[in-house]
């Protein structure tokens, strides 16, 4: 057999994989109230308003990937890393990627062959950019972001959560996207993987578009929840971020929520939400043109989703049940 052809954007590293079964294991965090935030993408707005809101809704934090993308300012991207890593973090294919010597994954998307090779080749060069900055901010320091764990085990009440940047098998897997958790040819593979991970639920966001979908697997409720991207829109003509809640009290008036689904686990309610993240849009779209302006690969490939959102609907997004 001859040796694995490298396509930087699109081969997904052995080293990013692990199998459904690592989930069988006590929890890592235990929480009344849980954020978990996904694609924040070096968004400073967006990471003051998720602080904000965790503050005033008693909620943990856990970022689960790509905090890093778009903050190629030395003293931005520090500042990014210092206040992420004050709470529980997982490193995404971004911060995998950024404290690799090797370089052969490219952005480490590990994109599908229905992403055009100028995306990915575009995501590839933004890699290279932030690569150079994350030398200057971190140095050897860079380790660290190696050294953050690929998956998390999370208790909220009675449900277990497996939180994971891509999905159950990959840091970079895109089987938690809503195409194919659509798709009925992959039903009974999602059947298989609640089976071997022994969670209720998992979190995850690599995807970059939000979704929840349930799933009824031997007679009980299981779930994935898809945040999408705290630090983008995530819907047409809308301008913010989304962000995962689970809870064992449903989500207060102060919050906007696009959706909340009830999972009930030996007899004890725990509310799974979406939450509409509005950080201040004007700041966060002058700082992504003053640093990447007209021409530049983040300016090409964002600056449109930026400013009116992804073709993407909330129907799209959340529908109540798959069976």
């Amino acid at each position: 057999m001859g040796e694995t052809v490298q396509r930087p954007g699109r081969t997904c590293p052995i080293g990013y994989r692990y199998a459904p079964q690592v989930f069988q294991r006590p929890p890592e965090l235990v929480a009344q109230t849980l954020y978990v935030v996904g694609g924040l993408y070096g968004n400073r707005a967006a990471l003051d308003t998720v602080e904000t809101l965790a503050l005033r809704d008693r909620a943990q934090l856990v970022f689960n990937g790509d905090f890093h993308w778009f903050d190629i300012r030395p003293d931005l991207f520090s500042e990014i890393n210092r206040r992420v890593l004050a709470h529980a973090a997982l490193r995404g294919n971004v911060e995998t990627e950024l404290a690799s010597d090797d370089g052969a994954a490219g952005c480490g998307c590990a994109y599908p062959e229905d992403v055009g090779d100028d995306e990915v080749q575009r995501s590839n060069q933004i890699m290279q950019r932030l690569y150079s900055t994350a030398e200057k901010a971190l140095g050897a320091a860079r380790t660290a972001l190696r050294d953050l764990p690929m998956h998390l085990v999370a208790q909220v009440g009675g449900l277990r959560i497996g939180v994971v940047h891509g999905d159950a098998s990959s840091l970079a897997g895109w089987d938690f996207s809503r195409e194919r958790m659509d798709d009925p040819v992959h039903r009974n593979n999602y059947e298989a993987i609640f089976r071997q991970s022994d969670v209720n639920l998992f979190a995850s966001s690599h995807t970059c578009l939000p979704a929840i979908r349930r799933f009824t697997v031997d007679g009980r409720a299981r779930g994935v929840i898809n945040n999408g991207a705290a630090g983008m829109p995530n819907f047409s003509g809308a301008c913010h971020g989304v962000i995962s809640r689970i809870s064992t009290t449903p989500a207060p008036q102060f919050l906007r929520k696009l959706t909340e689904q009830i999972f009930e686990t030996d007899g004890t309610k725990v509310y799974v939400a979406a939450l509409v993240l509005d950080y201040d849009h004007a700041a966060w779209h002058h700082q992504f043109c003053a640093d990447w302006p007209e021409g530049s690969p983040a300016n090409q490939a964002y600056l449109q989703r930026i400013e009116n959102g992804p073709q993407y609907s909330i129907d799209q997004a959340y529908v109540a049940s798959t069976n």
